[in-house]
């Protein structure tokens, strides 16, 4: 695919200028003639270069490329300011302000093209290591998670399996625009990789009642609950030390708020309706959903149908009606995503 350049000038003259001078070049070009125009075109199509005027009415190159920033996905697309002006002082504050680069008009089309070439592999080049970084990140905490689920024999897949549920019901969410203040499209891919780490708190709980055949008792589930807590202490430490990935503020509150019930009648804290974190109420159901339709050392597997129907059961009492709702309509997604992961 060809890169996709957002071009914003307020001068309609500088426009057809720009695009002429690029038309044979081997870039798909998208224009805006302001700065509200092209934070809606970049919003619905975002572009991989943006080259953005500074003095413009209304809302200048300054105010634009702040908005931009705004977005998730916007964030890391570079930007190179053209200008007219050639004071210092305005060169420093542009690339204060997060531009990549800085060119005068009237510009040299062979400096122009070269700048845009340089920045579209530096961008491609940043985005190919954070993704690498990233990947190596998400197999380390799949490798810990599972380290410590494959504690209890007959949870085996359950990691996996509730990352991808949660991700389905997050999407689900999504599409029918439930949440949009905090499940914005930037957000779920953060909730989605934290969802592994839901049970890190049992590795610090003792054999004798995480492996125990048989119904526990009083005490042995007060026992077993005290994980939530220390899994939430636990990534409180990681995301201290590590302030820069977010996904680990989003799992701590998974780890220590899954076990809340809509109702207050769950744990640790008691916490009812929207008190309990968005990401807890889904991981809420991804993971009862896939407790019940697995082995247990206390119990065979539920049969799908008897899953969802203690799922749908719990409408309003142990789950937020919403994410049920997203439960029930996305269950063949759900469906195809566990008999992938037992095959």
């Amino acid at each position: 695919m060809l890169p996709v350049l957002l071009v914003v000038d307020d001068n309609l003259t500088n426009l057809k200028y720009i695009s002429t001078q690029l038309a044979d070049s081997p870039y798909v070009l998208k224009l805006a003639k302001s700065g509200a125009q092209a934070l809606q075109i970049a919003s619905l199509y975002p572009p991989d270069l943006i080259l953005l005027d500074i003095e413009m009415p209304e809302m200048d190159g300054f105010e634009t490329l702040a908005r931009l920033h705004k977005y998730p996905r916007l964030s890391r697309v570079p930007v190179i300011f053209l200008t007219s002006r050639q004071d210092q002082d305005t060169e420093v504050r542009a690339l204060q302000s997060g531009a990549k680069d800085f060119i005068t008009k009237p510009f040299v089309k062979s400096i122009l093209q070269h700048r845009i070439d340089l920045h579209l592999r530096i961008a491609h080049y940043q985005y190919y290591l954070e993704d690498t970084v990233k990947e190596l990140e998400d197999n380390l905490v799949h490798s810990f998670a599972e380290l410590i689920e494959c504690r209890d024999v007959d949870t085996g897949g359950h990691v996996r399996r509730t990352k991808d549920y949660v991700s389905i019901i997050g999407e689900e969410l999504l599409q029918r625009k439930l949440f949009t203040s905090e499940l914005q499209s930037g957000e779920l891919p953060l909730i989605t990789r934290a969802a592994p780490l839901h049970d890190i708190g049992k590795i610090g709980i003792s054999d004798v009642v995480l492996l125990k055949p048989g119904r526990l008792n009083a005490e042995e589930r007060s026992i077993m609950r005290g994980h939530s807590l220390i899994g939430a202490n636990i990534l409180e430490g990681m995301f201290k030390r590590s302030p820069t990935q977010s996904y680990l503020r989003y799992a701590k509150q998974i780890a220590e708020c899954h076990h809340e019930r809509y109702d207050g009648k769950g744990y640790p804290h008691g916490l009812s309706g929207e008190e309990i974190p968005l990401c807890a109420r889904i991981m809420a159901v991804a993971d009862v959903y896939d407790a019940l339709v697995a082995d247990r050392v206390y119990r065979k597997a539920m049969s799908h149908e008897e899953a969802c129907r203690i799922i749908l059961e719990g409408r309003g009492t142990a789950f937020d009606p919403r994410m049920v709702r997203a439960f029930e309509d996305c269950l063949e997604e759900i469906t195809a995503a566990g008999k992938e992961s037992y095959e």
